[in-house]
């Protein structure tokens, strides 16, 4: 099939459905078995139009969403997977369709990662034993999510991956993920095709697809909406302007074409013979050294600083909270350092008696719950590092492996399979060589080992090794030389730790300064510094502004001799530790706070002030999901503590009673979840009815409990009409209960058309309706 031009997918399940058999409140992969025919007769079709590749009717065939549903999920796939075949030519392709389990993943909410894998692999193996030709993983927007599902297919099959995210018109994705980070994430994960689905329509794609046309070679995929419904279930584009605007999206060298929401088989049709008029473009991408977290992407083009500090060698404090379990130093330390600006933070938690394995996970969970800057895995232990390689959101660098043909053997392999970058030592069975050209010959057999195994030139990094000159006066000009030659003959990026030219000796800041602008200078492109050195952080802004850089920023630094912040002796605020998630620290200041003020002064003054603040820098795009809930979290310990004291429990002294659901027929709970989170944040009594939620239900825990606001959730298409309903049923009861609506196939038009009182943009607005009800 890829020797064809344009390979044409299918389009939405869902809305066909809805049109012809889905009854109100049915999940649509029941219907795989109590009404096969439908099912059949959508993938006919959609092969008639044209489709060569049709996706299964098992979206959400998981157990999380099958629950109650009287079928397993082996029950559903397999029917599923035999409907497909029963209608299907013998050039057409069958691919297991695999939604988003519809849980949020920690550290973001409750479901490990081990469970989320767990679940795609089961939906993984019934695929594989029904017969199908591929997996296609889509509409996902947490990028954590999408590994657990491509290491489940990887893990327990061999058969074609295919990977679709939903993006914002802002190219990022609910949770706050970047296309860059999804690309490069994936592509290294060993996906087939990756690509972009549903939420927006082509015209919106558009940019989004052309910047993953900038970044990958893979093919690309494309299934947008044809626009979201109205009341009449009337959408935005019709047959003929669809077409049109995803034959832009076809010139720009995408493969995989098909629809989404609203699209149906005269959609396909529409978009076949658009697509026969055109001829299919190759790409030529320039392939660059790229790593990210999942809401931040780094391109290593120019001078990088890895920050060195999460270290416990030399380090008593990090030393007791790793033995003791704690990880909150090590998230203050690496918060530091990305504040004094480290491009990548460096993660090193060996300490005897210490689980490695276990802490390393720990750690880098705990600082990407708060922080977005990417990380570097440093470690000889090989359990340590897959532990710390699965754990992690994004593409990190693993440091390190080395000349020896044990280091190769166990390390490589690994890099390639979580698709990382990785730093080579210089050194092999034999010590470390004294000359420029041994090391560069260690080098170009680490190189020639990763290329052989499928690692990429770019992900790559050679460490030249800079050793003490206390004890060798030449080794600093060693690995200056050993930089210029592994550029010049291998074409490598280099990378040294700074820190350890100057071990034994005095004055080590200046120089390590020194030796830093020389390596500088010879072409290093990574240096692994402490981050906390004034000398060798204004060092580096002197250099950038000596070849033409910054000099704005240099001048607003020092031209008022403001003191450093880095001179500055750091202490913990509430602020700081509420918006960086350190649970102990704000115990501990809570704890310190009530012995001068009252708890309500401290939860009006002081936490709802800061959360305010939160909301706005997730408002403005500054923090992202991820970090709101993690603050959001940690501020309701500060909560619960002054409610002690008060003498309140978690259900009294509320501002307000409110409901919480996901209407009938909705299975997903994600929105719904947070708004939670965050309303019991600002002190509001939360009654959360959990997702498919009958009208009755809520109709009758409105009456019962004496509410003054609801909150409805819909993520379903499917689900609009009965969000409709239940508002009808609420306004019929004649009280005064005011109606808030969210989700993301809702518009603020559709919630007026529907009876609504407030739209729900973002996680902030919940609680801006909240105060406009319950007056503060």
């Amino acid at each position: 099939m890829l020797e064809n031009e344009f390979i044409l997918l299918d389009g939405a399940m869902g809305t066909m459905l809805q049109k012809s058999s889905l009854k109100v409140g049915e999940r649509p992969e029941v219907l795989n078995i109590t009404n096969p025919d439908s099912v059949r007769e959508i993938h006919k079709k959609y092969i008639d139009s044209g489709s060569e590749i049709i996706y299964t009717n098992t979206f959400g065939a998981n157990r999380k969403k099958l629950e109650n549903s009287g079928y397993s999920v082996d029950e559903i796939i397999f029917a599923a997977v035999e409907n497909a075949k029963s209608v299907s030519k013998t050039n057409t392709k069958i691919s297991l369709d695999i939604g988003p389990i519809g849980e949020m993943l920690e550290p973001m909410g409750t479901l490990s990662f081990e469970e989320a894998y767990d679940i795609f692999s089961e939906q993984v193996v019934a695929g594989v034993k029904s017969g199908v030709d591929q997996f296609s993983l889509e509409t996902m927007t947490d990028l954590y999510e999408v590994k657990a599902g491509i290491l489940a297919i990887k893990e327990n099959s061999e058969l074609p991956v295919f990977v679709t995210m939903s993006f914002e018109k802002d190219m990022r994705t609910f949770t706050g993920c970047t296309i860059e980070s999804f690309i490069v994430t994936a592509e290294g994960l060993g996906v087939d095709a990756i690509g972009i689905n549903c939420s927006l329509g082509p015209t919106e794609i558009l940019p989004i697809i052309k910047r993953a046309s900038e970044l990958t070679e893979l093919p690309l995929i494309v299934k947008a909406n044809a626009g979201l419904p109205d009341i009449n279930d009337k959408y935005d584009l019709g047959t003929e302007k669809f077409a049109k605007e995803m034959a832009k999206i076809a010139n720009l060298g995408v493969k995989y074409l098909g629809g989404c929401c609203g699209t149906d088989d005269r959609y396909i049709e529409k978009l076949s013979l658009e697509l026969g008029a055109i001829k299919y473009k190759e790409r030529k991408v320039l392939r660059k050294s790229m790593v990210c977290s999942a809401n931040e992407f780094l391109e290593i083009d120019g001078f990088t600083m890895i920050g060195e500090r999460i270290n416990p060698t030399g380090k008593p404090f990090l030393q007791n909270a790793l033995l003791k379990g704690n990880v909150d130093p090590i998230v203050v330390e690496a918060i530091k350092q990305s504040e004094e600006g480290a491009d990548l933070l460096d993660v090193n938690i060996g300490f005897p008696e210490v689980d490695e394995v276990g802490m390393m996970k720990k750690s880098i969970v705990a600082i990407q719950s708060v922080l977005n800057t990417p990380l570097q895995i440093d470690s000889s232990n090989i359990d340590v590092i897959e532990t710390g390689l699965r754990a992690y959101n994004g593409k990190p660098i693993v440091n390190s492996v080395n000349g020896r043909a044990t280091s190769l053997k166990k390390v490589l392999p690994l890099v390639k399979k979580y698709g990382a970058s990785v730093i080579g030592l210089t050194l092999d069975d034999d010590g470390i060589p004294e000359t420029p050209h041994g090391r560069l010959k260690i080098a170009e057999k680490i190189m020639k080992d990763a290329l052989r195994i499928g690692i990429k030139k770019e992900d790559i990094f050679i460490d030249c090794l800079a050793l003490t000159i206390s004890s060798d006066s030449n080794s600093a000009i060693t690995s200056i030389e050993t930089i210029k030659l592994v550029k010049e003959r291998l074409g490598l990026k280099t990378v040294l730790g700074i820190s350890n030219i100057s071990f034994g000796l005095p004055n080590r800041e200046l120089i390590n300064a020194n030796y830093l602008m020389k390596a500088i200078d010879a072409g290093l492109d990574l240096a692994i510094v402490n981050t906390g050195s004034k000398l060798l952080m204004d060092s580096i802004l002197a250099e950038n502004l000596l070849k033409g850089n910054n000099v704005d920023y240099f001048i607003e630094k020092f031209s008022d001799n403001k003191p450093n912040k880095l001179d500055a002796q750091f202490e913990i605020s509430l602020e700081y530790a509420i918006t960086n998630g350190l649970k102990e620290d704000v115990v501990r200041i809570i704890d310190n706070l009530a012995e001068t003020e009252a708890p309500m002064d401290i939860i009006n003054q002081r936490l709802i002030p800061i959360l305010d603040e939160i909301g706005d820098r997730y408002e403005r795009g500054i923090i992202f999901l991820p970090q709101l809930i993690k603050s959001a979290e940690t501020a309701q310990i500060g909560f619960d503590i002054l409610k002690l004291s008060l003498g309140i429990n978690s259900n009294g002294g509320s501002k307000g009673k409110i409901i919480l659901a996901t209407v009938e027929g909705d299975v997903h709970d994600i929105g719904k979840n947070i708004a939670k989170v965050v309303l019991e944040n600002y002190g509001y009594e939360i009654y959360d009815l959990g997702r498919d939620v009958s009208i009755e239900e809520i109709v009758e825990n409105a009456e019962r409990l004496d509410i003054k606001l609801i909150g409805l959730s819909a993520l379903m298409t499917t689900t609009l009409n009965n969000m409709a309903k239940t508002i009808e049923a609420i306004k019929a009861l004649d009280v005064d209960i005011k109606i808030m609506v969210g989700g993301a196939v809702l518009t603020e038009d559709y919630s007026k058309v529907i009876g609504a009182d407030y739209y729900l943009k973002d996680v902030k607005s919940n609680v801006e309706v909240a105060r406009e009800i319950f007056i503060d």
